[in-house]
């Protein structure tokens, strides 16, 4: 079978969507498939490999100032082009594509034109997103059109989880052409042995998107009520330049602001951090949502404290060394200074990463989702 994989960001740019389409892309070539991905140029900066067997072709595409591909501008630099890239190279037997709903509709309507089944990876719902994030109620109708439109169309609808399989049947996906083949982390990346961030002074790490649905503004109010311990951010997102002017308000000299970086060294701050980092705003109807940061945290054997609602407050509480509280900075301090007074030992951070092997690992969900695609009834010639 030949698969085309389209989607915005892809191995070895850091972020769960690169994760998740790399592993299965590399579980397809392993497999016997043929597998080539349409995705864009690297960030300046991020270098890496991509899976043995896989063709990756890059095209130019709009980026911010963080070096993500992130608003409609930017989405439909890539779009727009990918449209014509699918009907440019040779037919698949079938295509799979990744959020945001404006790439799916240009997959949508290149495969129509081909006569070819797509499948539609949602890690994420858009209009729930647009909608937390505060978006005008035509803007978030319009998003929740796109994607009601690409689930329609789809031969399969891939879930990253139970929440989201839930919010997908309530939006009117038939259960019955939903595959959930849940979420995780490369643990051959992300994994205890390795090199590690010098860790004095000590820092609490928040690695990955910060955005409006996740609310990493609590992070920034509790820090400054934690002598001692300094917040790094690594990554980008819509709120960064705000969490930069209040850090400088309320925290001067205690908070760091890097670039998005390539996944090895994701995994050295990781080791190297006091704790690592996760929210999801409450009360924002995006709370079905899980920050796969917490993945790779685990995986790695970092101390998690994850803050708001959703998900995320179960899996921190299974795992060994996790910890979840409420929304509130006054609380999320008191959290902060616990750990900073009673650091993980060298055998609970073994410990944790031991359990994060046992449960996160992208391995199961690359299988799951090449199943999926393999049940698809190739189309006639």
């Amino acid at each position: 079978m030949r698969v085309i994989v389209a989607s915005r960001i892809f191995a070895p740019e850091p972020a769960a969507a690169s994760f998740r389409l790399a592993a299965l892309a590399g579980e397809l070539a392993a497999r016997g498939h043929e597998v080539e991905v349409l995705t864009s140029r690297l960030p300046v900066g991020v270098v890496g490999e991509t899976p043995a067997g896989v063709r990756v072709r890059r095209a130019r595409v709009l980026r911010d100032r963080t070096g993500a591909v992130r608003g409609y501008v930017p989405y439909l630099s890539f779009d727009i082009p990918l449209f014509f890239r699918i009907l440019a190279v040779r037919r698949a037997d079938a295509y799979v594509v990744e959020p945001p709903p404006t790439t799916g509709l240009a997959v949508l309507v290149a495969t129509a034109l081909l006569r070819r089944p797509f499948v539609y990876y949602s890690a994420d719902i858009l209009g729930d997103a647009a909608a937390s994030a505060g978006s005008p109620a035509a803007v978030v109708r319009v998003v929740r059109r796109m994607e009601r439109s690409v689930w329609r169309r789809a031969a399969r609808v891939l879930s990253v989880s139970a929440t989201v399989t839930a919010r997908l049947i309530e939006l009117g996906v038939p259960a019955a052409r939903i595959d959930e083949v849940g979420n995780g982390i490369d643990t051959a990346v992300f994994a205890p042995e390795g090199p590690a961030r010098a860790a004095e002074p000590p820092y609490a790490l928040y690695a990955g998107t910060a955005s409006e649905v996740h609310g990493a503004g609590v992070f920034v109010e509790a820090i400054a009520r934690v002598p001692g311990l300094r917040l790094v951010f690594v990554g980008a997102g819509s709120e960064v330049e705000q969490l930069q002017r209040r850090a400088d308000e309320v925290a001067p000299g205690r908070v760091e602001f890097h670039a998005t970086v390539a996944p090895d060294e994701v995994a050295r701050w990781l080791r190297g951090a006091t704790v690592a980092l996760a929210s999801v705003k409450p009360d924002g109807g995006y709370q079905f949502a899980f920050p796969t940061k917490m993945y790779a945290a685990a995986a790695c054997g970092a101390p998690i404290l994850f803050s708001g609602e959703g998900p995320g407050e179960a899996f921190a509480d299974r795992a060994p060394l996790g910890d979840a509280v409420a929304h509130d900075p006054v609380l999320v301090a008191e959290r902060l200074a616990a750990r900073l007074g009673a650091p993980a030992t060298v055998q609970q951070r073994r410990d944790q990463a031991a359990w994060a092997l046992g449960s996160v690992s992208l391995a199961g969900v690359a299988e799951r989702a090449a199943d999926a695609l393999e049940a698809i009834r190739p189309p006639t010639p």
